[in-house]
């Protein structure tokens, strides 16, 4: 009895440091990620999600540039995958609306095209032209916009314009924290 106690105490222990050890590792050193997003327009959407990649507790500057370029190309890529599901939806049989989506694709193709490139450049401590890449990324979803402001027929489609929103502001994060390696 006495045997199956301290077993159970044990248990208990080991149970309680294991969580405690997740806990530390799930927290991590937020003071980096924290004077980081500072730095940026979007402190909030900064954080959270550098704190959602792991690797972001032992990052440095350049580690950290690269988890947002990393979420800014899962952007870029999910917003292709859309594109390509509208496409390809057989309620979508407008020619000029699938013409125009399929340029919104190629841009979306190129802005993750150019993150890769950035991701390289980050790589190679090239990071004139890491934010140059990003820039660019940013950029594409503009001309997409731009592709139903000159068709007035055609509605731009509110996911679409908030998913552009949305790699545009991971895009400036991006490129606040590349600016700003000269102040770590």
């Amino acid at each position: 009895m006495a045997s199956s106690k301290i077993l159970l105490y044990h248990l208990l222990l080991l149970l309680f440091l294991v969580i405690g050890e997740t806990r530390l590792y799930a927290n991590g050193d937020t003071k980096l990620m924290k004077k980081t997003c500072r730095h940026t327009k979007y402190y909030d959407l900064c954080f959270s999600s550098l704190k959602s990649d792991p690797t972001s507790s032992n990052a440095d500057p350049r580690g950290l540039a690269m988890i947002m370029v990393g979420v800014a190309m899962a952007n870029a890529t999910s917003t292709s995958s859309y594109l390509s599901s509208q496409l390809l939806d057989p309620a979508t049989n407008d020619t000029s609306y699938k013409r125009v989506l399929k340029e919104c694709l190629d841009k979306y193709t190129y802005a993750g095209e150019s993150l890769q490139a950035s991701v390289q450049d980050l790589a190679d401590q090239v990071y004139d032209y890491a934010y140059m890449h990003v820039a660019a990324a940013k950029d594409y979803p503009n001309v997409c916009h731009n592709l139903f402001k000159e068709n007035p027929d055609l509605v731009y489609p509110p996911e679409l314009s908030r998913r552009e929103n949305a790699l545009k502001h991971i895009c400036d994060i991006a490129m606040a924290i590349i600016d700003d390696f000269n102040w770590y």
